[in-house]
């Protein structure tokens, strides 16, 4: 460890300031100073715990950017939002809104919620063409004019004062909650997934996992650890149906629609004179093959 510490040492202590003074905003002046210049990671776990917790803090941030992408695309290209619950993204989008409301207006570090900035305009754009795909184009203007008034009225503390702001966010991690109910439902009637992405789910799923970790760490607001626990459990869930129906890109209704067609098809056509009398003989046993 001393020939590292030797090794790095002249090169931590002529970083650019711009690099200097990201580090002191993100660990403070005394964790800066053990962990970067001092390289002793040994004489301080808590801030070794903090560091990993802004790690990963900023890698969440950086992956929700894209992280609804995906699905983004499978709905254009597919021109269908097949298996989307609308419901689903209006009471997510409802609950980052609040959230992300009450995170800033609370002050606290942006790598501790950072992603819902994201995953909120994400998901306004998603619900937004899942009624486009439904052919309710204006409920789509009347969904993006009213997050609007509603994001407006949240962030003015003259509008929603701060103990208002605080029952809220109580009640953002109840639509939380319930935000994916509706999909799970609608997957298990469907008995698929349609066109739910699979890369948004699994990186839920870490992104709320590791969420849990760096609220413990730098945020103490048992609100905020509520919301991210009920969040993972859920998930689970619903990456529990992502591996189950993998294999079963139809929902239901499509598989019992293709599996009439044959049965169908195999009847056998007969003349018009002579249909009574196969009618009549069809009562009775028959060995012959339908399809």
């Amino acid at each position: 460890m001393d020939a590292l510490r030797s090794a790095l040492q002249p090169i931590t202590h002529k970083l650019p300031k711009p690099i200097f003074k990201t580090g002191v905003t993100l660990l403070g002046t005394s964790c800066y100073k053990t962990l970067i210049l001092d390289i002793d990671p040994a004489a301080s776990p808590e801030c070794v715990k903090l560091a990993i917790s802004k790690g990963l803090g900023i890698g969440i941030i950086g992956a929700s950017s894209i992280v609804k992408i995906p699905q983004l695309i499978k709905l254009v290209n597919s021109q269908s939002a097949e298996g989307i619950s609308f419901l689903s993204y209006l009471l997510e989008t409802s609950s980052y809104l609040i959230s992300l409301a009450y995170n800033v207006r609370q002050g606290f570090p942006f790598s501790t919620f950072g992603e819902t900035a994201f995953i909120l305009v994400q998901n306004v754009a998603i619900a937004a063409l899942v009624l486009h795909y439904q052919r309710k184009s204006a409920g789509a203007a009347v969904w993006v004019a009213g997050l609007a008034a509603a994001g407006y009225a949240l962030f003015d503390q003259r509008i929603v004062d701060p103990k208002t702001m605080a029952v809220l966010q109580a009640a953002a991690g109840v639509l939380g909650i319930a935000s994916k109910a509706p999909q799970i439902v609608a997957n298990y009637e469907q008995g698929s997934t349609g066109q739910l992405s699979a890369f948004a789910v699994f990186n839920y799923l870490l992104g709320s996992l590791s969420r849990i970790f760096t609220t413990l760490q730098e945020v103490n607001d048992t609100l905020v650890l509520y919301g991210f626990v009920s969040g993972f459990v859920l998930n689970c869930i619903l990456a529990f149906q992502m591996v189950y129906y993998w294999n079963s890109p139809s929902g239901k209704k499509t598989a019992s629609k293709k599996t009439e067609k044959p049965i169908a098809a195999g009847q056998p056509s007969t003349p018009s004179a002579t249909s009574t009398a196969t009618a009549s003989k069809s009562k009775g046993p028959s060995t012959r093959r339908r399809g």
